[in-house]
């Protein structure tokens, strides 16, 4: 079975947007360079440095299925039925997108909490991981245990207020493993093992 790992892109202040739920400078480093490369849908190329390239390729390589929250699934439109990590997405919600123009169609599934999220997606993913977003899902799957890895996707940036990277309360006190670190440009990639 493959890992739950816990990935976004962070400021130095441990936003992953802004109030308005936008990623502002956070997103920048995926232009900043002369590789392109995808994660599952073609139509998303981005241009990043050499170091980010052979980082994501290896991560993403890796992803089976996404879990995130419908509030990112809103923001997104779901991205047009089209998983932006891996082979499928389940939404964590109370509410499903029933009008959802893809809904059937899309290999999208929606669970009523995190803990059955993360259970279905690592049944979909088999042996390949399970990305989960970060936020207050992804902080909810750390305090009920469900984590097995963080990553963050650092930025040289402090947004001074907005969503919370272990979204509303924190996380609960974990020790982590020390971390992998890969430099790229704009952005520093720190990996950091739950310790068990």
């Amino acid at each position: 079975m493959g890992a739950v790992v816990l990935f976004a892109a962070v400021s130095l202040d441990g936003f992953v947007g802004r109030d308005d739920d936008m990623p502002g400078p956070l997103f920048d480093w995926y232009g900043n360079g002369d590789v392109e490369l995808t994660f599952s849908d073609p139509a998303r190329p981005f241009r990043v440095t050499a170091p980010t390239a052979e980082f994501l390729r290896e991560f993403a390589g890796r992803v089976g299925v996404m879990v995130c929250g419908r509030r990112l699934f809103d923001i997104t439109d779901g991205w047009g039925g089209v998983p932006p990590n891996g082979e499928h997405v389940v939404v964590v919600t109370h509410r499903p997108a029933d009008d959802w123009p893809h809904r059937g169609t899309a290999p999208f599934t929606f669970a009523p909490d995190v803990p059955a999220a993360v259970e279905r997606a690592r049944e979909i993913a088999g042996d390949r991981d399970v990305t989960v977003t970060a936020g207050d899902v992804g902080g909810q799957a750390l305090r009920a245990g469900l984590v097995d890895r963080v990553v963050l996707a650092q930025v040289p940036v402090v947004l001074g207020s907005g969503r919370p990277y272990f979204g509303a309360g924190g996380p609960p006190e974990i020790a982590f493993e020390d971390p992998r670190v890969v430099q790229g440009s704009r952005v520093t990639f720190l990996s950091f093992d739950v310790r068990g």
